[in-house]
Formats: C-alpha cells, structure tokens, sequence
C-alpha cells in the first residue's frame, strides 16, 4: 500500500500455536474474530510488518488459510518454551519477535520499538500492564538457542528461566505508555469471559497508527 510505513528488516516473526488452551476449552487461534480466525488477525498484523512470518504448530492442517511456513517444535510436549526455541531455529533471519496467537490487537509502533533495541542483547522482553514480564512479544536473539536447549533438556518449561542466563533488556512500562498509553498490545484472549469482552468490543487497537491496515 502506497505510503505505508517500510518493514522491520533483519527481523523474523514467530506466531506460536501449539497451546492446549486448557482454559478456553478450544483451540483459540481458530476462534471467530472479526470475520476470520483469531489467529489470522494476528498473522496480518505481522505480515504488515515483517519481511517473514511463520507459525509454529504441531498441526499445520489446521491452519491452510495462513499463506506461511509452517514448522514444529523441536523438544514436543515442553510447552511454549519449546515453541519458542522452534520460531528461532527455524526463522531466516538472527532475531525474532515471537508472539502468542491470541494477541490481535498488537500495536505497531511498540512492535517496532522492541525490534529496534538491538545493543548486546540476547532478549528483549517488555513489562505488561500487570507489572509483569511478557515472554510471548518479545524478540529473541539466535545467540540464545544454546540455552534454550540445554534448559528445555533438562526438562524446564518456563520460559522466565532463560532470561537470568542471557543478556537480557527489560522494556519497562514508562518506556512504552507513549507508544501504547493502555499497553493494549498485550491484550490476549484466554478465557470464554476473555472472548466475550473481546467480541463485546470491549478490547480495541485505538492508538495504533497501522491498526487500520489490512
């Protein structure tokens, strides 16, 4: 689209799709939103920003509308972090920002600022409106797949286990409000009352000058 904004160049995108969705009682990257899979908004955002988006499965037939690879994990039955380790394994380029596939209304300017802090840093991972760290948007350095490995051989599933073992830059909330005043990129989707506040239109994108874009 004429005058959009240029993508993130030298960075991946990751979107993981293995979850039980044990709380939600159905797959939820397939739950209808806007007229589509939930996971599909998520692959659009991405794709209007990033030169390449996969999606990080153990069940690719699920997912023939997402015009991407589709790849496994590598450690199967770990969990998210397994997923994680797969994105970066398995993306083109050294860094990836990896998200959650119940995150639609990530915010682009956000995204683009955790991508450009580069420095020395194996990971970027910033502080949710919760005042808690948010694994799951956040970019991950190829630098760091040794740990990860030996960690998710040990049998560790946390994915908050990686970052004391790696040089790490946490983005705090002071740090973000500017871009994303009410921090509504994090805003995921695990509950059925998650879903019905969602499809209420109770969660929204406002401030997001690329949120329109389709």
């Amino acid at each position: 689209m004429a005058g959009s904004p240029p993508p993130i160049n030298g960075v991946s995108a990751a979107i993981l799709a293995g979850g039980a969705s044990r709380r939600m009682g159905r797959n939820k990257a397939l739950l209808p939103f806007r007229g589509a899979p939930l996971i599909e908004a998520v692959y659009r955002r991405l794709a209007r920003l990033f030169p390449e988006v996969l999606v990080v499965t153990n069940s690719p037939d699920d997912y023939p509308f997402l015009p991407c690879r589709k790849v496994p994990d590598l450690f199967p039955g770990m969990g998210a972090f397994a997923g994680l380790h797969s994105a970066v394994a398995h993306a083109r380029h050294d860094r990836v920002f990896v998200v959650a596939c119940d995150m639609p209304y990530l915010n682009a300017a956000v995204v683009r600022h955790l991508c450009a802090l580069n420095g020395d840093a194996a990971t970027v991972v910033p502080v949710n409106a919760s005042d808690l760290l948010e694994p799951l948007h956040a970019v991950y350095h190829r630098q760091s797949l040794a740990v990860m490995e030996e960690l998710l051989a040990s049998g560790e599933r946390s994915i908050l286990a990686l970052f004391p073992r790696v040089p790490t830059r946490v983005v705090g909330r002071d740090e973000l409000t500017p871009l994303d005043p009410e921090l509504s990129s994090f805003t995921n989707v695990n509950t059925p009352a998650d879903y019905e506040s969602m499809e209420a239109g109770g969660f929204d994108a406002a401030g997001d000058p690329e949120s329109s874009v389709r």
